[in-house]
This record gives structure tokens, sequence and C-alpha cells, in this order.
């Protein structure tokens, strides 16, 4: 080993040292429902230096990087064992995901990746890239994860290299080394994203959050967030998507819309995280929205706040698809405490905090989407008008 190696490989790891181990605290000021944390929790330089280089100098003699990362993102999340963990999508500059998880003891920050990346078992047809899985505990004893499984249209022309087809793939564990690979899904839909197990039987039967889409990249005449039920998982075939939460106008969510992570389960209802889209001349933008359903029917939404939950601010803004975020994965603690893991930008992971109170304050409180302009401003108007009558009264 030469100095030169030596002194890059010490210049490589205390980089890497320095990210992990960074601490991460909030922003000063909030909305009052979340409290953002400044520093990105996940992102390529997370990643550990022995995955990205050969460290052998006789084969590596110049220290290069052998396999480089791209981006660490869009990752699901449980709380197991009293750490924090996360199933991050991580792509490589070769443009192919795969899953690997990271640990945190507080939630926040000092993410540190397992030793090796998840071994995923593969179907009798090989996926070309897996991505953005979410984690559920469910009440059967295993923790599933259900992510997305992209192959190349075999329909599509030669000519054509980016025609895809998108279908949900099923794992499962009960220690997150070993995973047991089931079919994919089969639904209805010509293809299917962003699909998720809710953690409880419906009824005797597994429930499935679905997105129904008539293409890769458009819903189409699909869309909406859907579901669906099936006896069994083991061989999981729905026949019929019931859209719970669809698309709307000129909405955050007009263009497509998805289920992030499994709900979270209150006293009040079921609280749901989702992303929307829509189009604008700078290309689709993707935000989180809130609604909640009912407690006994996962069908029947009762409450939904109009717009955006968290939208891209700031640095989030900027990355491989620029003005985008996206959750599929969130953390309730025993003191209520809720971690909302979101990515940005398909470039990085970050973390908010808040409250089952608070998320519900929210949810049920916050004014709904009235759809037109006129209605916005007699909602701002109701406010001011409160805000006069209390000050008023309080004086």
């Amino acid at each position: 080993m030469t100095k030169e190696f030596e002194e890059r490989l010490l210049e490589l790891e205390n980089a890497y040292h320095e990210q992990i181990s960074k601490p991460n605290k909030k922003a000063e000021l909030s909305n009052g429902v979340y409290d953002r944390y400044i520093n990105p929790i996940l992102t390529a330089a997370h990643t550990p230096v022995f995955w990205r280089y050969d460290l052998n100098p006789s084969t590596n003699p110049y220290l290069m990087e052998r396999f480089g990362i791209n981006a660490v993102f869009n990752a699901g999340a449980i709380k197991w064992k009293g750490k924090y963990l996360l199933m991050a999508r991580v792509e490589g500059v070769d443009r192919k995901s795969f899953f690997a998880i990271a640990e945190s003891p507080n939630g926040i920050d000092n993410f540190v990746f397992w030793e090796n990346p998840v071994y995923l078992p593969e179907t009798d047809e090989p996926d070309t890239n897996v991505y953005d899985v979410r984690l559920t505990e469910h009440e059967d004893g295993w923790i599933y994860g259900l992510f997305c499984t992209e192959r190349r249209d075999p329909s599509a022309p030669a000519y054509d290299q980016s025609m895809a087809v998108a279908a949900c793939g099923i794992a499962r564990t009960k220690d997150f080394i070993k995973w047991e690979r089931l079919p994919d899904l089969k639904t209805p839909s010509a293809q299917q994203r962003n699909v998720v197990l809710h953690s409880e039987f419906v009824n005797g039967q597994y429930a499935f959050y679905t997105r129904p889409q008539d293409s890769f990249i458009n819903a189409g005449k699909g869309g909406g967030i859907g579901f669906s039920l099936c006896d069994d998982i083991t061989n999981a075939v729905v026949n019929h998507e019931e859209i719970i939460d669809n698309k709307v106008y000129h909405t955050v969510y007009e263009a497509k819309n998805g289920q992030g992570p499994a709900p979270i389960k209150t006293e009040l209802g079921w609280l749901h995280m989702a992303h929307g889209v829509r189009n604008t001349a700078a290309g689709l933008r993707y935000v989180l929205y809130v609604f909640m359903t009912d407690l006994n029917d996962l069908t029947k939404v009762i409450h939904k706040p109009g717009g955006y939950f968290i939208a891209p601010e700031g640095d989030e803004r900027v990355g491989d698809v620029s003005n985008v975020i996206f959750c599929n994965g969130w953390v309730k603690d025993d003191d209520g405490t809720v971690y909302i893991y979101y990515a940005s930008s398909d470039s990085r992971m970050h973390v908010a905090t808040s409250t089952v109170s608070r998320l519900l304050d929210y949810a049920m409180n916050t004014p709904a989407d009235g759809f037109r302009s006129a209605m916005s401003v007699n909602t701002v108007c109701d406010i001011i008008t409160n805000n006069a009558h209390f000050q008023k009264n309080d004086k």
C-alpha cells in the first residue's frame, strides 16, 4: 500500500464518518403541524466506503470508485428492536436500484447502513429494477415489503427502450436479512405502483391500497388510491379495486395520487399519508397530503384537509428529478411521536416529526378543499372573522 493510497483512503473514511455522525436539529420555525429537521438523514455519501471502492491496492492502485452510488431515497420505515430502520432505495450510477437497511438509535440522525444490502430473491420473471418499498408489520406475524418491480414492456418496439411495465412485488421477512419472495400481486389494472399492505385483516382477508394505472407513467382513466381484498397473500390476486381517493381537477393531486406508507391507527380513525402529482410548465410536481378513513370502514374518507401537507422547500427542490417530495415510510412511537421520512427530488432522505394528536387536529380541523377560488376566499374570510371575534372578546 502506497502512502498516496493510504492518505486517500483515510480521507474517504473521514468524510464518511463525518456524514454518519453529523447531529441533526429542528428548523427554527415550523407551521405547528410538524417540525422539519435541517440536515438530510441519508445521502449517497452515507453509503459505506467499502461498498463503493475496491480497497485492495493490487487491484485498485488508484483507489478509484468501482461502484458509484447516485442517490439514496424513497425509504420504507419501521421501528424494530428499539431501533429506527429505513429500508432505502439505493440507486447506482448504472440507474438500477436496490434496497439497503440503515439504522438509527433516535430516528433523526446517526443513520448507519448495515454491512450488506438486502438480498431480494427474484421470481421466475427477473426484475429489471426494484424500488419504493413500503414496510408493514402485519398481524399475521410477518413483516412485509411491497415494492415496485419494473420490467421492459414485451410489446415495445425495438427502437423504444423506455417502455416499461410496473407491478407490485411482495416479499416478507422476520429479521430483515432473510427475505421470502412471493408472487407479484395480480390486479385488473394494466400496471401497478405504490401498493401498500394494510396492517390488519379486514373480514379475514388481506387488504391492499393500490394505484391502478393505464401505462407506466400516466395513470390515465385509472388513478386514484384503490382498495382491494384477497384471501391468500402467498398467491395474491384481487378482482376489484374500489377507488377511495380519486384525482380531482386543479388540485395538488390532479394528475396522479398514491398511498404513501401504511396508515396509522388512532382512536378516531386511520391516518393516511399520500402523494399528489400535478403538472406544471416545469414538469410534474410531487407533494404530500393527509386524509383519514373511518376506523371500521377503510373505504370511507372522513376527513381530508385541502392542499398539501409537505412540499419541497429550498435545497429539497433540486435533484435528479426536481420539485419532488415523496414519502413511503413513517413511524409512530409509543409516546405518540410520529417520524415522517420523506425524500426530496429523488436524491436524498429527510425527517420531519409530529405527534398523533397534532396530526389528528390537522386532519380533522383544517378546512377541506372547496375546489373553487371563491371558496378559498370564503375560507380565509371565515378565519379573519373568527379571529376578530375572538380578539374582541378577549380584551
